[in-house]
């Protein structure tokens, strides 16, 4: 397997970390997508959404979403697991993830590329041009506070984001909060569980990946 990487983007760190967590070395081939290296014709023929990360498979296969590398990776190295052992487990971090990408991640997408000048005329990922729209960051400023609250709520009652134990939610989630901060919003002081998870999660070696 190859996988197509960059330090500093949230989606191809979510990989690396699971990666990490798994205790799994593949090779990297770096995409300087600041130099705009995504848009090359070799790597659009690789993956025609010019995104990273992407994940070459030994058939030629290429994964190019993030959540679909890390199952892909879950069910090849299933131990430790990371989607949970359990329905109920897998369902809860299933539904999780849900929220963590729509809500959180998606939320801090909107309010940086529609606020950013060096993403002019790039409000969307992939090879469209779109132009910023500064209602859209004001929504998503609104929509990181709201994903802040919901999951501060979550963790009120569990030391996870998902209940009892470390899964790909926490990996996730974790590279939102991440994320956030490059849009200039951090973690509210009133929300004193999110700090409490945080700490103990940034603390793990696989959030130095």
């Amino acid at each position: 397997m190859k996988l197509y990487d960059f330090v500093g983007p949230p989606s191809p760190r979510r990989v690396r970390m699971f990666l990490a967590e798994k205790g799994i070395d593949i090779e990297r081939e770096i995409v300087n997508i600041r130099e705009g290296e995504q848009f090359s014709p070799d790597f659009r023929a690789i993956n025609n959404r010019c995104t990273i990360p992407a994940l070459l498979l030994d058939d030629g296969t290429v994964l190019r979403d993030s959540e679909t590398i890390q199952r892909y990776l879950e069910e090849v190295f299933p131990d430790p697991p990371l989607f949970g052992e359990t329905p109920v487990q897998r369902a809860v971090i299933n539904d999780w993830l849900r929220v963590i990408d729509l809500d959180g991640f998606g939320a801090v997408a909107e309010a940086l590329r529609n606020s950013v000048g060096r993403l002019k005329d790039r409000a969307l990922t992939g090879p469209h041009n779109e132009a910023q729209n500064p209602a859209l960051a004001e929504r998503g400023v609104r929509r990181i506070g709201y994903f802040f609250e919901e999951l501060d709520r979550q963790l009120a009652d569990h030391p996870y984001v998902a209940g009892e134990t470390f899964s790909v939610a926490d990996i996730n989630a974790l590279v939102v909060v991440d994320f956030a901060a490059m849009a200039q919003q951090t973690v509210p002081e009133s929300c004193a569980n999110i700090r409490r998870w945080y700490e103990t999660v940034a603390a793990r070696p696989s959030a130095k990946a």
